[in-house]
């Protein structure tokens, strides 16, 4: 094999100048910029065998031996869809942006300017974790004098009753009321209908039952009311990506009536940015005493196996990062058994 000299390039994040390695394979360039793999020669103990060294330009590598690059060489032009390809930062930007929007449209729903809100992302990337702190934050006072709040987050499954007993209880002014993780309403023609009348754009928003219920009159609750609150609907379904059309024609019919939030993530390397974005913001790995160092490992441990892992989630990265923290020497083998898939 070549050997060459990296004069100056980074990997990781870490900073690589005037380092020898075994080359793997020659300068190439991609999507993310230009780089060359090699052996990582110990360099790195903690990372895989074969890395790849990102440079910014061939100039940037010496060869030592074996492969040899003339004076001549045409300098690499990248492909035209390389160059218009978003960038991680670029992505990482995108992502940061849409979560900031999920969390002002949240404080407009508690306010009363915003009456409904659909947040549409992948399970495990924190969907609902900064709605719940600003619902939290909203109703502390509320908490701390013992009096009734003015908002609640629902998970899971809800009946039809359940549900016109919940915009019951919220249906005044300001209040607010989360479904998350609440998809089955979708499926089930009295809660969808129930759902249409909270989400309703007009003036006056009326919800009835018009059924005989012996728990709606022990509780006292009148078998119609105006709905006055806000509701969020937080759900890992895409709207637009619906095969079936009956449950098409029902969701464009939700999505007609407030406002819609796609998180955009809907790929593989997008969830991993979201991790990286949560944990360089300070939030991921908050209270666990790991150093940035730490966390990078488990950040570039996840991204290393994203194909293999049980899910690829913040939920994860906390699994991983609790055996970083408890395991300092053998935690790599422990996440592999304990988080990943068995291989073929």
């Amino acid at each position: 094999m070549s050997a060459i000299r990296v004069i100056n390039g980074n990997y990781r994040g870490y900073t690589i100048q005037n380092t020898e390695f075994t080359l793997v394979s020659g300068f190439k360039s991609g999507a993310r910029g230009n780089y060359v793999t090699v052996k990582n020669n110990g360099a790195f103990p903690k990372f895989p065998d074969t890395i790849r060294v990102a440079v910014d330009n061939i100039s940037d590598i010496e060869f030592l031996s074996g492969e040899t690059v003339s004076d001549n060489t045409v300098p690499f032009v990248a492909p035209k869809a390389a160059v218009e390809a978003e960038t991680d930062e670029q992505a990482i930007t995108r992502i940061r942006e849409r979560f900031d929007i999920l969390h002002e449209m949240t404080k407009a729903c508690i306010n009363g300017d915003i009456r409904a809100m659909i947040v549409s992302g992948p399970p495990g990337v924190g969907k609902s974790f900064g709605v719940e702190k600003i619902i939290d934050a909203a109703t502390l006072f509320d908490q701390l004098a013992g009096r009734r709040l003015k908002a609640e987050v629902v998970k899971g499954a809800a009946t039809p009753i359940g549900l016109y007993q919940t915009l019951y209880k919220y249906s005044d002014p300001n209040c607010v009321v989360v479904f998350d993780d609440c998809d089955s309403i979708l499926l089930d023609d009295v809660s969808l209908n129930l759902l249409k009348g909270a989400l309703d754009s007009g003036k006056k928003r009326k919800i009835s039952w018009l059924s005989e219920s012996s728990a709606l009159k022990r509780e006292g609750i009148p078998d119609s009311f105006d709905f006055k609150g806000s509701v969020i609907f937080i759900t890992n379904l895409k709207f637009d990506k619906m095969k079936s059309q009956k449950l098409k024609d029902h969701l464009d019919a939700l999505q007609s009536r407030c406002h819609y939030l796609d998180l955009t993530l809907d790929t593989m390397r997008d969830k991993i940015l979201r991790i990286r974005q949560i944990a360089a913001d300070g939030a991921l790995f908050e209270d666990m005493g790991l150093d940035s160092q730490a966390e990078n490992e488990v950040v570039c441990f996840m991204e290393d196996n994203r194909d293999r892992l049980r899910e690829v989630s913040l939920r994860m990265a906390i699994k991983v990062a609790q055996l970083r923290k408890s395991f300092e020497h053998n935690w790599m083998a422990m996440a592999r058994t304990t988080c990943m898939k068995p291989a073929d």
